[in-house]
């Protein structure tokens, strides 16, 4: 694969209803998108209605959600046309990442695609260049999904242009990113309140005290799964653990990634112990299944360094 020259955000907005619509039937309306060259940090925009293969008098719920009228989409072109146009707007494929917030963007794109016959394997070079960044702000900052405008509120900043405006969507998103990626100690500081601190009004900065406080939480998360912890379980029971050790792990795992450099590194060692005790429990689960077991038994191997940490922190 070419090296990345340039990221491409973009964003669709579809045809809606009310009442219902099958996805496959929420036809692309509006493309839009920015472009931000790695190099010279220069964006550019992309904008263009969409005519919709079977067009007809959009719902006064669509004009109000999209901001789309129908003499927008009157003499729009065609998906296949704005495609076209888009492609030619990218300037190379293979030197370009995608990205979109949320998977419903590369989801249409394919459908739409497809239902023009669109080359499949121009769409499968985009698919594999594609990044859901939703997907990777979520499991790295926020917990759960959140708005354009939410993600951008976490940074301080507010929504630029109009809202559901899909090139203006795009252009928020790439601020996002831009600021996920250079101000790793505000990405780390919205995780730990929404991961650890269950959004505390304040955590300290210091270095020292935070570390103490992520110390202190661990200490009391990690009593109160050992104080449950037994020998043997029910495999029903063996799957509720499984799944219990899994949210304990990734409540920390963010932590281990450090991209700010603002954790210490006895507390990232304590983390390891107990992502690998999920790990591993994980492993003995899945082989307890494919055996049919109808108990599952935890080997000390498997217990011990969860013990390890409890007699670290003195639990």
């Amino acid at each position: 694969m070419a090296d990345v020259q340039q990221y491409v955000f973009f964003d669709f907005e579809m045809l809606c209803s009310n009442r219902g619509m099958p996805f496959e039937d929420m036809e692309a309306i509006r493309l839009g998108a920015v472009k931000y060259d790695l190099a010279t940090e220069n964006i550019v925009f992309f904008d263009e209605y969409i005519r919709p293969t079977k067009f007809k008098p959009l719902s006064a719920f669509c004009k109000k959600l999209t901001g789309i009228h129908d003499q927008d989409l009157v003499d729009a072109k065609d998906f296949p046309t704005v495609f076209e146009e888009f492609l030619t707007w990218v300037g190379g494929i293979k030197r370009t990442k995608f990205f979109s917030w949320s998977p419903s963007d590369i989801s249409r794109l394919k459908l739409d695609a497809q239902r023009h016959e669109i080359s499949s394997r121009t769409v499968k070079k985009i698919v594999q260049r594609y990044v859901d960044f939703q997907a990777i702000f979520t499991k790295r900052v926020t917990k759960e999904n959140v708005s354009v405008e939410r993600g951008l509120d976490f940074y301080g900043l507010t929504f630029s242009g109009q809202q559901h405006n899909p090139m203006h969507d795009a252009y928020n998103t790439l601020q996002i990113y831009l600021s996920f990626v250079n101000d790793p100690t505000a990405s780390d500081l919205i995780m730990l309140k929404q991961f650890i601190f269950h959004e505390a009004e304040y955590i300290s900065q210091n270095r020292k005290t935070l570390n103490q406080e992520i110390k202190k939480q661990l200490e009391k998360d990690v009593h109160s799964f050992l104080f449950e912890l037994k020998e043997i379980y029910k495999m029903k029971d063996a799957s509720k653990l499984t799944k219990r050790a899994r949210r304990l792990s990734q409540k920390y795992e963010n932590i281990l990634i450090n991209q700010s450099g603002m954790f210490e590194e006895d507390v990232m060692d304590d983390i390891r112990l107990l992502v690998d005790f999920h790990h591993e429990l994980q492993l003995s689960f899945e082989e307890h299944m494919n055996h049919a077991s109808k108990i599952m038994i935890l080997p000390e191997s498997i217990v011990q360094p969860m013990n390890d940490l409890s007699l670290k922190r003195g639990c």
